[in-house]
Parts: C-alpha cells; structure tokens; sequence
C-alpha cells in the first residue's frame, strides 16, 4: 500500500530537501519504488539529483495547473527505484494562478490539486516523498491534503522549535476539514553538531515536547552532506561510507517499520 509522505516545516534550512532527496534515495536502496515530488520552485530537490530545466519537459507547476498529464511529468532518475516530478521557479505563481482559477469557476478546489493527480498513479510506488517549500503558502496545502503522514525535521540549534505551533495548527487545520487522515510521521532531528552542547539540550528539548513522534535517527551535520547535492548526487551514491548515509539508511528503515510497507 502507497505512503505519501510530506517533508514540512516552515522554517528555511532545517533540511527538509536534504532528508527528501537522501530519504528518498535510501528508500530506493531497499528496494522501494519511490517517487519524489519537488514542491519548491527554488528547485533544490530537483538539481540535487542532477537534473536541470533541460531535462524535462514538464514539471509540477504543469500537472496541477493541467498542463500535462501525471504520466508525463514523472522523469526516472539515474539511481535505484527513484523516479521525480520536478519543479522550476514556474511555481512561485501557483498562489495567484490559483486565486484566478477560483475566481472563474467557484467550484475550484485549490488546495487538493495535486491529490487529485496522485491518485492516478500512486499504486505504482511504495512510498512518495513530498518535499515542500519553507512556507504554509498553496503549495505546502495541496501536499498536506495529498499525504497520510508529514515528517517535521527540526534542526538541533536554538530556536528549534520557533514556528512550530503554527506549523502543527496547520496541520490540525487540514485534518479537521480536508484530510482528516493524515498524522504526523514523525520529528526528524537534523544538523547535529556533536561538538556543542546546544544540540543535546535541543534534543532534550524535542523530545519532551513530541516524546515518542521524535524518529531514533539523528542526521549529523556533515560537509560531505552539503557537497552531494552540488555533484547531483543523494549521499548514498556520492560518498557510500559517510555516517550520513548511514543516517539516512537507518532513517529510512525506521519509515518502513512503522509503516509497515
């Protein structure tokens, strides 16, 4: 059974394209069919797995806009079981493209667009990875009323946990009115520095407040994380040894034991 899995937070640079790409790529790694779906016009996930606006001709700016079918804006990635519907700056104006839509035909439901496209053809992947935009602007909506669950990666410096009350009211928004189903996956702690002591009192922190949410797994800070995305590669294929790939391999396994898939 297909888990459609958002990477939200708010908040810039607390890795939610880093995790997309790498836990995606991990999950491919065992076996998975995965589809990871670039929801972020700057389009970091995209270039993070070596493709460019050349590649491709349609992106997911097209498909919820119904400029293309579903089956044409999926592009197969060079690496195991990984496929992706990329993004360009295109979809910095999903916001205004949408507001005229609902301003033409009342019946537009702007915010499940993209569940709407998914569901033809979410039964080909085991899992599909959303990586979001650091906003709770159109895009991130139609991502949450599109998955079962969202991970939150929360990166282990000071003011963690600034933002989160309006992330998590977001979430119970969509669940009280649009997807009543979906849950919070989990809480990914991410960018340890092992060398400060900021971050174990973080840790401590995250999970006093989302006690058993918080995933086992702890993604270090590494230099060798930064570089991949730049040679277009998830970590697993650009230094296999790095603790980072350990990190998401074992992230990746925590997923699919509570997911069951």
């Amino acid at each position: 059974m297909t888990k459609i899995i958002s990477l939200v937070n708010q908040k810039g640079g607390v890795g939610k394209t880093t995790t997309s790409i790498n836990l995606s790529a991990a999950l491919g790694k065992l076996g998975k069919k995965v589809l990871l779906i670039d929801m972020d016009p700057q389009s970091n996930a995209t270039t993070g797995l070596g493709l460019n606006s050349n590649d491709f001709s349609y992106d997911i700016y097209d498909l919820i806009t119904g400029k293309c079918e579903v089956k044409n804006a999926v592009k197969k990635t060079k690496f195991q079981n990984l496929s992706i519907i990329p993004a360009t700056i295109n979809l910095a104006g999903i916001d205004v493209e949408f507001v005229k839509k609902m301003l033409e035909d009342k019946s537009f439901q702007q915010n499940s667009q993209l569940k709407m496209k998914l569901d033809e053809i979410k039964d080909n992947y085991d899992y599909i990875i959303i990586d979001c935009q650091p906003s709770l602007g159109v895009g991130t909506m139609n991502a949450l009323v599109a998955s079962d669950s969202v991970i939150i990666p929360v990166q282990c410096e000071f003011f963690a946990l600034e933002g989160m009350t309006l992330l998590l009211n977001s979430i119970i928004m969509v669940q009280n009115g649009m997807n009543p189903d979906l849950r919070i996956e989990g809480v990914l702690l991410t960018m340890l520095d092992g060398r400060t002591n900021i971050g174990l009192e973080v840790i401590e922190e995250i999970r006093k407040y989302f006690k058993d949410k918080v995933f086992n797994t702890i993604i270090p800070r590494l230099v060798r994380l930064v570089e991949a995305p730049s040679h277009g590669k998830p970590i697993n294929e650009y230094d296999p040894m790095s603790r980072a790939t350990e990190a998401y391999a074992n992230l990746a396994k925590e997923v699919i034991s509570r997911d069951g898939v």
